[in-house]
């Protein structure tokens, strides 16, 4: 399995016989202080997924020619420690809270590290094969949505260069809370 190294931890794409190891990280990252601003779901509803949700889930991020990667980061001791998806959307169709998408672009979601790797350049390498791959796919930006109160992930995604672009969308498990939509456009390209 090939990927980008970071010191020793390497950063590639899931495989689809490893949906036990990304469940274990999904249900690790629910665990995380702020999991209730970052995340759609609970720990709770998460372990209650059959097994073949989690079959499905790794199985459709594994697909090199698919719409939906999900990359790990993986240390040389074999050990989970981060992982980020990004989904194209396409121009024209809607995207997952209703709006219109107007411009191909690929959407970064579940971004987690553990926490005694954050710093060390991990989820920058993470972002930059999430990005790499969404740009191969003719993504003309990148978007990702936080809740303003996640600071740890707001400062973060400044950081990369992500903008607040001004739209908002109702919190998934709190909907009288706004998230914000933070945007990245492509190297080169016009915005």
């Amino acid at each position: 399995m090939k990927g980008s190294p970071v010191g020793t931890t390497v950063i590639r794409p899931v495989q689809a016989s490893e949906w036990a190891r990304v469940k274990e990280l999904r249900l690790s990252a629910l665990r995380d202080p702020v999991a209730d601003l970052a995340y759609v779901e609970s720990y709770e509803e998460a372990a209650a997924r059959p097994d073949g949700f989690w079959r499905d889930r790794a199985a459709g991020a594994a697909q090199e020619a698919g719409t939906t990667r999900q990359f790990v980061a993986v240390t040389g001791a074999g050990r989970w420690v981060g992982t980020v998806a990004v989904l194209i959307e396409e121009a024209g169709t809607p995207d997952w809270a209703g709006l219109p998408v107007e411009r191909r672009q690929g959407h970064l979601v579940g971004v987690h590290v553990a926490p005694e790797h954050r710093g060390a350049g991990v989820t920058e390498a993470l972002f930059q094969a999430a990005l790499d791959w969404a740009w191969k796919r003719g993504a003309e930006r990148a978007r990702l949505i936080v809740h303003p109160e996640n600071e740890r992930a707001l400062g973060f995604y400044r950081k990369a260069g992500f903008v607040e672009s001004g739209v908002t969308v109702p919190m998934a498990t709190r909907p009288e809370e706004l998230e914000w939509e933070m945007v990245l456009e492509r190297p080169g390209s016009d915005g």
